[in-house]
């Protein structure tokens, strides 16, 4: 296997496990399933990619292509992640909140209407700032971890 995608891969997995304990101690609430939620603490886009760019930087070298390559789709990835991503979180809180207004407003309807109740949207999305930067953190240890690893 490509030892660059299995340490990507890896990164990503472990950042979306951190999420479940990160949770835990700021919230004092256990929920396993944000292992397969986006948004939160840290990015695991974050750290896949730049576990991927660490990875190649220490095997091949910074003044490669390979590297140009990792470290430019990191930067749209991660700027993705907390920009574009995080505006479509924060819009869609608004959508959720008018939702609920217009239910409230229906409360006092003396008509009979019969609606289907859809299924709220997700709000968490995208990523603050500081979650992307933690992701690249845990993505850059776990680059040099695993180029570490692989030499071996």
């Amino acid at each position: 296997m490509n030892n660059g995608v299995a340490i990507a891969l890896s990164s990503i997995g472990i950042a979306q496990a951190l999420k479940i304990p990160i949770h835990y101690f700021k919230h004092k609430e256990w929920k396993p399933d944000l292992f397969f939620a986006t948004g939160g603490m840290p990015s695991s886009h974050s750290a896949g990619v730049s576990s991927l760019s660490t990875y190649v930087a220490l095997k091949r070298g910074v003044p490669t292509i390979d590297f140009a390559l990792s470290v430019v789709f990191g930067m749209i990835v991660m700027y993705d992640a907390q920009g574009i991503r995080r505006q479509t979180g924060e819009l869609t809180l608004k959508v959720n909140d008018l939702d609920e207004l217009i239910d409230k407003i229906h409360e006092h309807d003396t008509v009979e209407y019969e609606e289907k109740a859809p299924e709220p949207l997700k709000e968490v999305l995208g990523h603050k700032p500081a979650e992307v930067l933690a992701g690249a953190a845990v993505g850059i240890f776990l680059g040099v971890l695993g180029y570490q690893l692989s030499k071996k």
